[in-house]
């Protein structure tokens, strides 16, 4: 019996990737994530555009039918999983709902409305909302897709005067860049007053939060 635990041992972690884990879980300071964000500023894309970005990156054909010109999405073949959840039928609905996270992604305004998914039962509404799902957790473990969170650590002092280091990860998985003040953000200099009483931030990866700034 303790052979063949071993051997399923063996086998799990010869899975492992520990170069790929590293890098999903990337963590650093907010220093090292600004020289990020100066490397590649697309990594503090919104949210609409990291899913119109998504989309796009698996391809797209153009096609003719009754004379319009229509565009067939290849995300929604759900290839990446053999066609569990492929889409058929409905490259027009489809069009239109790319067509908002486009809009969305330039600030045209969709970005603040909320979208509803509308039509009969049957009509792949949850499938959609699952390949989307699905096609970001993947898109967020690529280098393109690479999203970013923060954690607060602050160094507390217990009653036998030991200290130890809390981490505070942020609930929403918010972009990192939202820890600069607004008053800032328009090339005014920063007061040092904040800087010296605020708890110290670090970078985490967001789809798999960890305790400072780092991959999401």
């Amino acid at each position: 019996m303790t052979n063949v635990a071993q051997g399923w041992v063996e086998r799990i972690a010869k899975l492992q990737d520990s170069k790929q884990y590293a890098e999903l879980h990337w963590e650093g300071s907010f220093e090292d994530y600004l020289n990020l964000v100066r490397q590649n500023p697309r990594v503090t894309r919104t949210a609409f555009q990291r899913i119109y970005d998504m989309i796009l990156s698996h391809g797209k054909t153009e096609y003719i039918d009754n004379k319009k010109k229509l565009i067939r999405y290849h995300f929604f073949s759900d290839e990446r999983f053999g066609g569990r959840d492929a889409i058929f039928g409905l490259d027009v609905p489809l069009m239109k709902l790319v067509n908002v996270f486009k809009s969305a992604a330039q600030q045209y305004g969709t970005e603040k409305r909320v979208i509803l998914l509308h039509g009969p039962v049957g009509s792949s509404k949850s499938t959609i909302a699952r390949l989307m799902k699905k096609g970001m957790e993947e898109y967020s473990k690529t280098p393109e897709g690479a999203a970013y969170t923060f954690t607060w650590t602050i160094d507390k002092k217990a009653a036998d005067g030991s200290v130890h280091t809390e981490r505070m990860k942020c609930p929403m998985n918010e972009e990192p860049l939202n820890l600069i003040p607004r008053e800032w953000r328009r090339g005014s200099s920063p007061t040092s007053r904040t800087a010296a009483t605020s708890p110290s931030p670090r970078v985490t990866s967001c789809a798999r939060p960890a305790a400072s700034s780092s991959r999401s």
